[in-house]
């Protein structure tokens, strides 16, 4: 019992904890995702108006660099930027997102079985 009190005390001496220089909530990188639906088209901004960038097929593996929720009227809308062999603005709800290359491609093969 009397270690326990002694370890508790605080010492003067201390020297305070530190984050990291670095953020760890920052990265290049939010995720990367597939397309869940039969075909997704990529758009050159985030919004339904926005000109065609081509179009994605389900399954295809993407790295998700940013998203953006856009307020359209009444309706609100979440999109994310992706990059690899697709490059472009996608509806959030089109694209299953995970933490790293690997459980996306797993998922993707799953989906296709």
């Amino acid at each position: 019992m009397l270690l326990l009190a002694a370890s508790c005390g605080v010492r003067k001496t201390d020297k305070p904890v530190l984050p990291p220089s670095t953020a760890p909530l920052s990265r290049s990188v939010i995720g990367y995702g597939f397309i869940n639906v039969s075909y997704a088209q990529l758009k050159a901004e985030p919004a339904a108006e926005s000109a065609s960038g081509g179009y994605a097929r389900r399954g295809a593996v993407v790295r998700v660099l940013e998203r953006r929720v856009i307020h359209t009227g009444n309706a609100i809308e979440s999109w994310v930027l992706t990059e690899g062999d697709y490059r472009g603005w996608l509806r959030e709800e089109l694209v299953d997102i995970y933490d790293n290359e690997l459980q996306a491609r797993t998922a993707a093969e799953s989906m296709s079985r």
